[in-house]
């Protein structure tokens, strides 16, 4: 497997960005502003269990590195993080019914979700305000062009126009518009002003990727599961 040529490789196989984004009720009555303040007491969180969501992997991943990798130790990560988790009454089966349950069912004080969500979710009528924290986690979404699948059916002339499309003008303004961050330098450009930049910025190698983070995290018995037992202690 590899990525596409050219302006694929310069963004590792990213045709878009995503991150993380923290949902307040009206007036943000618990004031809150960053991933340390979701730990505060007598906050309502409402959020999706890692086990069952992609996102809430994410927001997991997002908790963690907030602490560890900007300068606190994992003792500290585990003990925010389950302080964290105290505050998430039940853990809901995916992002879709977490939503519901803020938007429709008025639940909860903070909702996590994706930015793009929480945006277009305001443009259909919903008014709650959010912030994108400044230290967030950039959500992998990578395209890549498989040598033996292409080779085997042919496709890979095709295959590689396709990728190579993701990356164009043309593509990458299509994206804007769903309030996906673009990649492709002249349309990060002209929506800019719309997007709150991110000050420190982690990945999923930084945490030392995905067999790590799958082995280390969320395996039965692993970091998540013992956040979750202490948080219902």
């Amino acid at each position: 497997m590899r990525l596409g040529a050219g302006i694929t490789d310069n963004h590792k196989g990213k045709f878009w960005t995503i991150f993380s984004a923290i949902v307040t009720r009206e007036g943000n009555p618990k004031n809150i502003k960053t991933w340390a303040d979701l730990a505060k007491d007598g906050v309502k969180i409402i959020a999706a269990n890692p086990k069952t969501s992609g996102i809430a992997i994410w927001e997991f991943l997002a908790l963690w590195s907030s602490v560890s990798l900007t300068g606190g130790d994992e003792t500290a990560a585990l003990d925010y993080v389950t302080k964290v988790y105290k505050n998430i009454p039940v853990l809901t089966k995916d992002a879709r019914e977490a939503s519901d349950s803020f938007f429709q069912k008025g639940e909860g004080d903070v909702l996590i979700n994706y930015e793009n969500e929480v945006i277009l979710a305001q443009i259909g009528g919903l008014k709650q305000p959010y912030v994108v924290p400044q230290v967030n986690i950039f959500i992998d979404n990578p395209v890549a062009l498989v040598d033996k699948n292409v080779d085997k059916h042919g496709t890979r002339e095709v295959a590689q126009a396709f990728i190579n499309f993701l990356y164009s003008t043309e593509a990458q303004r299509e994206f804007a518009k769903l309030q996906y961050r673009p990649v492709n330098p002249t349309v990060t450009q002209e929506v800019a002003s719309k997007q709150p930049p991110i000050q420190t910025l982690f990945t999923s190698q930084d945490l030392g990727g995905w067999e790590l983070i799958q082995k280390k995290f969320f395996e039965d018995g692993a970091i998540f599961d013992k956040v979750k037992a202490a948080s219902k202690a």
